[in-house]
């Protein structure tokens, strides 16, 4: 059998295996209950089918081979999926920025708003790629839209992604400014303070961010903007306690 992790044996005890992974056995009726019972929204989730439509029209006259997945939050650390590689990848065209704006919950409330990426347009983002083998596609997007596609946030899209030796298109869940969730005009300053305090379900934002730079590290990547963020964020913990 091939190791997944031949090419980034650094990442192994960095992802979470998919058996371990609690998007990936829950279904959307567990799901539903459970963050209903921790007081968590539910109003503005898609229906079992306008998120199965939004999935067909995505591979819609796609070709019948492996899938490559572009992670560049949460699904970096677990994915959720069963995948046959993981190559770190740069997308071009596009950047991760903290546009998420969480008042929901999950990494932060209407009191104490928590901030996470989106995937817009930008100079490129660094990530890694997931590559899903062609005979598990059905199953593992499935699983993917009830992780991405929960409601109103993000749009699937097909985009090219660089990896050490090759171009691949990948699918990839680009921030959609339609939708509630995603503040596309938010400050800096908020962005600091959403990541120093925000905080819910799911963990705080400042941990989301730390797992991303965690995941930078083992792979070598410096990426200044996420560093300065969580530099601004720590001292702002600290006046905060001053």
């Amino acid at each position: 059998m091939n190791d997944p992790f031949a090419r980034h044996p650094e990442l192994r005890d960095l992802i979470k295996p998919a058996s371990q992974s609690g998007f990936r056995t829950q279904s959307m009726a567990d799901t539903l209950a459970w963050l209903s019972k921790a007081g968590i929204r539910t109003d503005w989730f898609y229906s079992d089918a306008e998120r199965e439509a939004i999935r067909l029209a995505a591979f819609t006259g796609r070709p019948d081979e492996d899938l490559w997945v572009f992670a560049y939050g949460s699904l970096m650390w677990d994915p959720a999926l069963k995948f046959t590689d993981v190559r770190r990848a740069f997308v071009p065209g596009y950047s991760r920025q903290f546009i998420l704006k969480d008042t929901l919950g999950g990494r932060g409330t209407e009191e104490t708003p928590g901030v996470m990426a989106a995937l817009d347009h930008g100079a490129g983002c660094d990530g890694l790629a997931f590559r899903i083998a062609a005979s598990d596609i059905e199953g593992e997007a499935e699983i993917l839209w009830r992780r991405e596609c929960i409601g109103p946030g993000y749009l699937p899209v097909f985009v090219p992604a660089e990896l050490s030796d090759e171009t691949v298109e990948v699918l990839t869940f680009q921030a959609d400014h339609d939708a509630d969730l995603i503040c596309s005009e938010i400050t800096r300053d908020e962005q600091v303070r959403y990541l120093a305090t925000g905080t819910g379900l799911f963990g705080s934002s400042l941990e989301y961010l730390a797992n991303i730079i965690e995941h930078f590290e083992a792979m070598g990547i410096d990426d200044p903007h996420i560093r300065e963020l969580q530099s601004a964020a720590l001292d702002y913990i600290a006046e905060l306690a001053g």
